[in-house]
């Protein structure tokens, strides 16, 4: 018999200096069974440091590969912002930028395999695709502290994160990297 997905119930107050953005935010996230805590935190992540209104995790979550794992939608429905997550393939990026205006990949993972396919394929638009990386060792220092109901803080001041979550805040880095070098 299959694994279903967990749900996780996150609480997020969170105060994104760099751009002005201060909400609390009520999560609600369908973990799929195939799916790493890094790469929970990452979407989870993702989603609060591109917060705007329109924005929604994928209704497929993980098993729908024709739909990104984060969208920003206007009012009428059109496509403003595809939001990858982890080490997609260059093919997806191409796809990604030639459906939305923006692009942006978050990631905490090694992007050489990436770089050095964007060298020989061809991406719609690849200067114009935001990269963040995060340090695997933040987001594994974060992982113990959450479980399937977890409040947590996370706020974004000159380019660094921390994380406020049971009594403890831990500090990590986001790097803003190009597809086209090493």
């Amino acid at each position: 018999m299959a694994q279903g997905s967990t749900t996780y119930h996150l609480r997020i107050s969170l105060s994104d200096v760099d751009r002005n953005v201060y909400e609390a935010l009520d999560l609600r996230l369908a973990r799929h069974p195939s799916e790493t805590m890094r790469y929970l935190l990452t979407r989870t992540i993702a989603y609060c440091l591109s917060y705007e209104e329109g924005i929604a995790f994928s209704k497929g979550g993980l098993s729908d590969t024709d739909e990104p794992p984060i969208t920003v939608r206007d009012l009428t429905g059109l496509l403003k912002v595809w939001i990858e997550i982890g080490s997609p393939s260059a093919e997806r990026l191409h796809k990604a930028a030639k459906a939305a205006p923006k692009v942006a990949l978050y990631t905490y993972t090694d992007l050489a395999l990436l770089q050095r396919e964007a060298k020989t394929r061809v991406i719609h638009k690849m200067d114009g695709i935001e990269v963040y990386r995060l340090e695997p060792a933040f987001l594994d220092a974060i992982d113990p502290h959450v479980d399937r109901n977890t409040e947590l803080e996370l706020t974004r001041n000159d380019g660094q994160l921390y994380v406020s979550v049971d009594g403890e805040t831990l500090e990590g880095a986001l790097t803003r990297v190009s597809l086209t070098s090493e």
